[in-house]
């Protein structure tokens, strides 16, 4: 596997990490990843060059972080590169927030599950808009001066609140972000590409989640008749059981940009899934190491699959090309 630096970090990751937000999480009582498979997968990744994991305090209630923890332990923890985040919190009901107390709580009990004694990245997972964001940048600082967190990044905001702290980081010298991680994939480019501009200008890394649109990109859905949101989808799929899946992944863009991944798939010899993946990791203005999150180690070969392919220019473009009709005017998407 080839190793790509991340951003300004300087960190050699794979060019895929592994999400692991499925880890514990239960879906009408039953879990959807449980201990045994999440170890297959971190043995099979581990196993296939596979570095860079990603997880969040609050994934399968701290039991991500957990596992991750114990598998990790019979391991040289200096050959991986975890990332974590906070801001909901698994220690108070009271503290959901980017508080100096909800974030040095959070680090400190993510460390503890993890077992280790510091983190490669730290997550800010949400935007904290009651919290003032140097305060949350000095406390993040701190830990950096500490040993307990080596770089920081930041998830979901918007454009300007990016650019925001990574102002208030340089007027107070305090540790910035160089790492970001937005919902972004091929049939949702322009709703994030200000957030992507500005990542792209200040060099920062792009570990993108959804890379397969929760699912939607692979392929395994089929359009029934001419509606945007009649689809055939397979059982136990996202498709079938999500109420938000019709909200955040299917609409009139999807549908084009899945014909152009599955048209590209076809001359490639290769599935919907890889030229997703490979799309993203070829974006040409910062780097990009999308985050999956496999349910069997046969989806985990299946994506890294990815990187055993080339998409050419021509490509590239017609997937991107694909969001717009003949008029030129770009087609609608819900999230």
């Amino acid at each position: 596997m080839n190793y790509r630096t991340l951003g300004t970090t300087g960190l050699q990751v794979s060019p895929i990490c592994l999400g692991t937000w499925r880890f514990g999480k239960e879906h009408e009582g039953l879990v959807e990843t449980d201990r045994q498979d999440a170890h297959e997968l971190l043995d099979a990744f581990a196993d296939r060059g596979g570095n860079f994991i990603d997880t969040a305090n609050g994934y399968g209630d701290g039991d991500s972080e957990r596992w991750i923890g114990e598998w990790l332990a019979d391991r040289d923890r200096e050959d991986f590169v975890i990332a974590s985040k906070c801001y909901w919190s698994q220690v108070s009901r009271f503290q959901e927030n980017l508080s100096r107390k909800n974030v040095r709580a959070e680090v400190e009990g993510s460390l503890d599950r993890l077992g280790t004694d510091y983190l490669d990245i730290l997550y800010l997972h949400r935007f904290d808009d009651d919290t003032p964001i140097e305060r949350t940048l000095r406390t993040v600082d701190d830990l950096v001066s500490e040993g307990k967190v080596n770089y920081v990044g930041l998830s979901t905001a918007d454009a300007w609140k990016l650019t925001k702290g990574l102002w208030k980081a340089d007027i107070n010298n305090y540790e910035a972000f160089t790492v970001t991680q937005p919902l972004f994939h091929a049939a949702y480019y322009e709703d994030v590409a200000e957030y992507l501009a500005v990542c792209a200008d200040q060099d920062l890394a792009v570990c993108p989640y959804s890379p397969l649109a929760g699912g939607f990109l692979t392929g395994k859905y089929e359009r029934i008749g001419d509606g945007t949101y009649d689809l055939d989808a397979p059982e136990d799929s996202r498709g079938e059981f999500d109420d938000l899946f019709l909200d955040f992944y299917v609409s009139e863009r999807g549908w084009h940009v899945l014909d152009a991944v599955r048209r590209v798939a076809q001359e490639l010899d290769a599935t919907p899934a890889q030229v997703a993946i490979r799309w993203l990791i070829d974006q040409p203005d910062f780097t990009c190491v999308p985050i999956i999150g496999a349910r069997t180690v046969d989806q985990l070969d299946e994506n890294l699959g990815a990187l055993d392919i080339a998409l050419s220019d021509d490509q590239l473009d017609r997937i991107m090309d694909a969001r717009y009709d003949e008029d030129g005017s770009l087609y609608q998407t819900n999230a």
